[in-house]
């Protein structure tokens, strides 16, 4: 027994090794693939957005601790980040830029450990109220203590005063996005075998019976302290990240505007999975970033999908995943591909009818005066008419139709692959969770 341990724990971390290196590789040829300036941003953004959600994750997802207020470790590396950069500029340590988010890190450990000191004595909705009333406090402190925080204005640097690495100075975005791509493979492995050591399985206890763990003789609060200041921890790189890649910070990284986005973030990818928060950092940045170039109403689209994953998907965009193991231990995912597709067209029609209804309404609503024409997903649509209203009208009906006829065709479908007679038992590996699920 103890042999067949080894094994699947051997197999299970070649496989882990194996995954870590080809996302490695895919992250370094990312520029490649999408070599515009725009592109870069985005994908810089995004690694920032990944670690910062993975942080917030080990709160909620693994400690079962809702927090409102988990910008202010974010927010505070980044200013004691931002301070160390330009104490390097100024007194020339040879200290290079890429060791920048260890300071800020460190800050984000120790902001947690003072708050999680009286904040982790006790759980659940005390908690949350407790997270909400310091974020709005430091928040506040933010816009009063101008020699720290710079007030409304901020403070700012520049990244290419500190020692070069290498030769590097990171005058180029290029060059930021391969430091914040290190840097989230790096925190994303750390947080992982976080979740694989004795505290990671006991902030699981604490989420989910934390009497039971009193009565084995562990402390719940130490526990919830510790997650707090891992949490923190790998906050503070996010947000020293955040200064290196905008060379400003603003008291916004404090706020619970920020709070919302990594809750949302977490939310939308999956609470408890550890690749959740990634699919929802991934997911919602490159949404906000396409639909505000396109759209005024980014912002409710964005909403929208949030509280259709809480109401049909309350396990995140991950659940999808975990959902389809089974069938593909059984070997019949190809019998899904076609059912699949059509709901993907159904689905089309009826956003594409929805959509254009909202944009016309929101047009005629708020434009200037006599203006009747305006431009959707490159056509040049008169308002003043009854065709696209008529059009639109007709493919949200259709699409409402098509899609309510459907589902139940898809949601046979899916049985069948999964209780159907050629169904295999699903094996250790498929049985075997994500580490924090």
């Amino acid at each position: 027994m103890i042999a067949f341990q080894k094994l699947q724990s051997g197999r299970h971390w070649r496989r882990w090794f194996t995954g870590l290196a080809v996302v490695a590789v895919l992250v370094a040829l990312l520029p490649a693939l999408f070599g515009s300036s725009f592109a870069v941003a985005v994908m810089t953004q995004m690694g920032i957005a990944i670690i910062f959600a993975l942080s917030y994750n080990m709160l909620l997802g693994q400690g079962g601790m809702l927090s409102f207020g988990h910008a202010v470790y974010f927010g505070f590396g980044g200013y004691c980040a931002m301070h160390v950069m330009n104490y390097l500029g100024e007194s020339g340590l040879p200290i290079p830029l890429p060791l920048l988010p260890i300071f800020g890190g460190l800050s984000g450990l120790l902001l947690g450990l003072c708050l999680g000191s009286f904040s982790t004595r006790r759980a659940g909705t005390v908690f949350a109220m407790i997270s909400l009333g310091l974020g709005e406090l430091i928040f506040s402190a933010g816009n009063i203590f101008g020699r720290f925080f710079g007030g409304e204005e901020g403070i700012s640097g520049d990244r290419t005063e500190p020692a070069p690495f290498f030769g590097l100075d990171f005058a180029m975005d290029i060059q930021v996005y391969y430091l914040v791509a290190f840097w989230m493979l790096v925190s994303g492995f750390l947080i992982y075998l976080y979740t694989r050591t004795p505290v990671g399985r006991l902030s699981n206890a604490v989420r989910d019976n934390e009497e039971r763990l009193e009565f084995i003789g562990y402390s719940q609060r130490n526990i919830r302290l510790i997650t707090l200041a891992g949490s923190g921890l790998f906050a503070g790189i996010a947000g020293s990240l955040t200064a290196i890649t905008y060379e400003i910070l603003t008291v916004e990284a404090l706020s619970g505007h920020t709070s919302g986005n990594v809750l949302v973030m977490t939310f939308l990818g999956g609470v408890g999975v550890f690749y959740g928060p990634i699919i929802g950092a991934v997911v919602l940045n490159l949404l906000s970033t396409v639909l505000s170039t396109a759209t005024t109403l980014w912002l409710l689209y964005l909403g929208i999908m949030f509280l259709f994953v809480v109401l049909f998907l309350p396990g995140g965009l991950a659940s999808l995943i975990i959902m389809h193991r089974p069938v593909l231990a059984t070997g019949r995912l190809k019998s899904l591909v076609g059912p699949y597709l059509l709901a993907a067209l159904y689905g089309i029609i009826l956003l594409s009818g929805l959509i254009g209804l909202l944009e016309l309404l929101h047009f005629a609503k708020f434009s200037a005066v006599g203006n009747t024409t305006m431009e959707f997903m490159g056509w040049v649509i008169d308002v003043s008419t009854v065709t696209p209203w008529a059009v639109f009208g007709v493919l949200s009906i259709v699409g409402i139709f098509l899609v309510k006829r459907h589902i139940p065709v898809v949601a046979a479908v899916y049985h069948d692959a999964v209780t159907g007679p050629m169904a295999t038992p699903q094996s250790e590996e498929v049985k075997s969770e994500e580490a924090g699920a």
